[in-house]
């Protein structure tokens, strides 16, 4: 649970931390050990040269001994010197023989410093000859005690380097550990993240820099949740509205069914009634004796009431279902509406504009298209007072354009209050088939009403 993240190599943090102060630490450690070896070269070589100097002074100050006394005076005198310092002194006659040789040192006797290190540090041995009648006295260095005395200290430093080193490290180990803990929450927390737990959060976390990394983790655990929260309902209400439309269209494909059946009812059975009174009245009046004048009277005000409600009836039809939508087509179901206009309507002008629409559309759609030209055009003529209503429909692939202007005072404050295709309904019925709609001012004053359709419905969910 407390795993830290890895590297593309695979060692963890703590171990590249422990492996950095593990490396400073020796290069410490190896540039002291370095120094001290350093400074023992120079000790051994500052001990060999002063001492190979007072041995060689003191030699030849008392040469007279020599020639005062011979070789045994001298031999006297080199016993009861013994040795000097690091210094091996012998004597030798004049046929090679030697007379004398300093006594072993007893100083750390039977050991000696190593041979690398002794080549280390050893520096150029000094030897110094003083001549003397018939016999010949060598004074050389000797720096093997020096150089085992800096060995020794070198192993003491080593000693006191590794212990210090071990309490180092183990202050290193807990201290990294216990900067390092924070982290170990950090990764449970992303990892809980990771899982889709995007309520987990973490506590306040101790140091600067894990303080605000858990910060920045808690603030993007709640922004993924938001995001997460906010994408669901989102779906939710995209769902709901889809259901709404689906809906919506059900509920108008069912009214333009009863609609078509009202205005067949009203034009096959009603029609034929009208038109059978009308002709049940003239054929009374003409039987009636010409001076039956109430009669007569009675049987023209039946055949103009019958004729009256005709027209009434030819003139709802339309609104009810457009009859020429489906065998003739969007454009001419159009210019069939804009005729009849023409004719209720003489003092306004009613311009059509149809660009490449001649290919095949689906009911819903069209009836949509048609709707909306009827309902902009009642809206233009009951609320805008304008002289000039144009329809312009375009058609570019799969899409339908439809804009409906006119010149006169816009749109009335209240966008769908008149009729029952009120131009919100409409806007309702084009958005659930996947269209736009848009009513506003014109440009030039006036109301303009666009709409976008798709040429083909959408499948309607069951």
């Amino acid at each position: 649970m407390n795993a830290l993240p890895r590297t593309a190599t695979g060692s963890s943090l703590r171990l590249q931390l422990h492996a950095i102060v593990l490396a400073m630490m020796l290069l410490f450690i190896g540039a002291l050990l370095w120094l001290r070896i350093d400074a023992t070269r120079a000790s051994v070589r500052e001990e060999i040269t002063g001492s190979n100097r007072v041995a060689a002074q003191l030699l030849e100050r008392v040469s007279w001994i020599f020639a005062r006394g011979g070789p045994p005076a001298m031999l006297e005198f080199l016993d009861r010197l013994g040795r000097v310092r690091a210094n091996e002194i012998t004597l030798v006659d004049t046929d090679g023989r030697e007379l004398y040789r300093s006594p072993a040192s007893t100083y750390k006797e039977g050991r000696s410093a190593p041979e690398w290190f002794t080549e280390l540090v050893t520096p150029a041995l000094q030897r110094q000859q003083i001549r003397m009648p018939g016999a010949t006295l060598t004074i050389e260095s000797n720096p093997s005690r020096a150089i085992l005395d800096g060995w020794d200290d070198l192993w003491q430093l080593a000693g006191a380097t590794a212990l210090a080193l071990a309490v180092v490290l183990a202050a290193v180990v807990w201290a990294v550990h216990r900067a390092l803990k924070p982290f170990g929450q950090i990764v449970a927390g992303l990892q809980r993240l990771q899982q889709g737990d995007y309520a987990a959060r973490l506590p306040a976390l101790p140091g600067r820099e894990a303080a605000l990394i858990g910060d920045a983790v808690n603030r993007l655990g709640e922004a993924i949740e938001t995001t997460v929260q906010q994408r669901i309902a989102a779906h939710a209400a995209e769902q709901r509205l889809a259901d709404s439309r689906d809906w919506a269209r059900r509920v108008e494909q069912r009214l333009e069914a009863e609609r078509r059946e009202i205005a067949a009812e009203l034009h096959d059975e009603l029609g034929q009634s009208v038109t059978g009174i009308r002709s049940l009245a003239r054929s009374l009046a003409t039987r009636l004796p010409a001076d039956d004048a109430v009669g007569r009277d009675a049987a023209q005000l039946i055949d103009t009431e019958a004729a009256r409600l005709y027209d009434a009836m030819h003139g709802l039809i339309p609104r009810l279902t457009p009859l020429t939508l489906g065998p003739l087509g969007l454009p001419d179901a159009l210019q069939d509406l804009l005729a009849s206009l023409r004719a209720r309507h003489v003092g306004t002008e009613f311009a059509l504009q149809i660009d490449g629409a001649d290919g095949p559309v689906d009911p819903e759609p069209a009836l949509a298209a048609y709707r909306t030209v009827q309902e902009a055009v009642n809206n233009a003529l009951k609320h805008s007072g304008g002289q000039r209503i144009a329809v312009a429909l375009r058609r570019e692939g799969e899409r339908m354009h439809l804009t409906i202007t006119d010149n006169g005072r816009g749109l009335p404050a209240s966008e769908g209050s008149s009729g029952r295709f009120g131009l919100r309904s409409l806007r309702g019925r084009v958005e659930a088939l996947g269209g736009r709609f848009e009513a506003g001012q014109a440009d030039g004053g006036g109301a303009c009403v666009q709409v976008e359709l798709p040429a083909r419905a959408p499948e309607a969910s069951t």
